[in-house]
């Protein structure tokens, strides 16, 4: 499967082009896909639900946004073969492969699906991607350690509070050395920034058409939101991992940020400008996440969740 891999990188060329030099069909299809993205922003609505679908559209070349209105999925699309980005809830998956289908790519072609983080909003339609795909399901060792499982991992600062999600019963692959460099030939930069959840990534890649190239960063959550009786300063190691991926995040170039819920990264109201380009940087996202994380841990010092 590994061989008919191609990567996204290889759909434009490497060099940005002037704006005064952009081809007109260029400037007619990047006006279709704002089009697209406003449209985002006339049906969905901020904390929208997680299962409300939402027509599928162009965010940048070859990138895809194919989730619902409250919860994101991103298509990254390949000459003959296309990568994921998380699946949904168990319903919201069939509103993933419908807009992946809408879109007019075959789903079969997906081969390879990623994940932000380990909970059932994000990943509870996984195993049905899987099915109908055929793909690779690629994560963390405690992503698979879920997945396969159906039960969130012991570390989690939210165990408990969900039920459990249908497995994964094959398909399935850890973030190894030779993954990472799978990954990297296909223009993908996995970024380890654990902290909502212990097993949470988040991603990088480079769209690009005639028109330029634009850096996408898929960033995850990182909210410090918990069950009633867990206190992240009873676990000192797991808040020093939480900093540092909030910290990788901070210095990541990011043309375009995306984050798994729409709302963390205003992404409703971004889209009404057409274009989700500028409006949050990875940093100012990362120095959001630093103070959430400092005023949790501030509420804990003073006897309060």
């Amino acid at each position: 499967m590994f061989a008919k891999l191609l990567p996204a990188s290889l759909l434009a060329a490497a060099a940005c082009v002037p704006v005064d030099q952009i081809p007109e069909s260029v400037s007619a299809q990047r006006d279709l896909h704002s089009s697209g993205i406003v449209h985002f922003s006339d049906v969905c609505e901020k904390w929208d639900d997680w299962d409300k679908p939402t027509e599928p559209f162009q965010i940048s070349a070859n990138t895809y946004y194919v989730g619902t209105c409250g919860i994101a999925a991103i298509l990254i699309t390949g000459d003959e073969a296309h990568t994921l980005i998380d699946s949904g809830t168990k319903a919201g998956a069939d509103v993933v492969l419908s807009n992946i289908a809408a879109l007019g790519f075959d789903p079969r072609h997906v081969s390879i699906v990623l994940n932000s983080h380990e909970h059932f909003d994000h990943v509870g339609g996984m195993a049905a991607v899987q099915e109908a795909t055929g793909a690779i399901v690629v994560s963390t060792e405690i992503g698979i350690e879920v997945m396969e499982s159906g039960i969130a991992h012991p570390a989690d600062p939210q165990f408990g509070m969900h039920g459990p999600m249908a497995p994964i019963a094959h398909g399935v692959s850890y973030l190894t050395p030779d993954i990472q460099e799978l990954l990297t030939s296909l223009g993908l930069t996995a970024i380890e920034t654990p902290g909502h959840s212990p097993g949470a990534m988040s991603w990088q890649w480079e769209s690009c058409d005639a028109g330029g190239c634009q850096t996408i960063v898929y960033a995850d959550s990182l909210s410090p939101v918990s069950r009633d009786d867990y206190r992240f300063s009873d676990h000192p190691d797991y808040v020093v991992e939480y900093r540092a991926g909030i910290e990788r995040l901070a210095v990541l170039d990011c043309d375009i940020l995306l984050t798994p819920h729409p709302s963390h990264s205003r992404m409703i109201e971004r889209a009404a400008t057409g274009s989700f380009m500028g409006g949050v940087t990875c940093a100012e996202y990362a120095e959001g996440k630093r103070r959430d994380l400092d005023a949790r841990l501030t509420r804990e010092a003073g006897g309060d969740q």
